[in-house]
């Protein structure tokens, strides 16, 4: 099945979405992708993918299920079974499989000389 791409502004710049399947609740303000999720938002560099995504418009909460993956332009990145990213306060938690771990990888810069150590 070829995948749809919905595309929301949320006053954070573009997010694109694209998995095999979508849906909407009007009434409830949720979308649900599911299936070979891909998430883009290029003003932040960041790429994600999972198994299944939920978009929460009214709370700007978009909570990543199953085997995510981000990725970011400049070297972060993070693996966890569940990440929630709160948009309104640029936030993000990360949450393992019970019993695993969360991976996370980090580029440090030096403050003083704004370069790698």
């Amino acid at each position: 099945m070829e995948p749809m791409a919905a595309e929301e502004s949320l006053g954070h710049g573009l997010i694109t979405i694209e998995s095999d399947q979508q849906s909407a609740d009007n009434s409830t303000g949720v979308v649900t992708a599911s299936g070979n999720v891909r998430i883009v938002h290029a003003d932040r560099g960041v790429v994600a993918t999972s198994r299944q995504a939920q978009y929460f418009t009214k709370e700007e909460r978009i909570v990543l299920r199953g085997d995510v993956d981000v990725v970011q332009n400049d070297g972060h990145a993070l693996r966890a079974d569940q990440v929630i990213y709160l948009l309104r306060e640029d936030r993000a938690k990360a949450v393992p499989v019970e019993g695993g771990q969360v991976f996370s990888q980090w580029s440090l810069k030096d403050p003083s000389s704004g370069t790698e150590p």
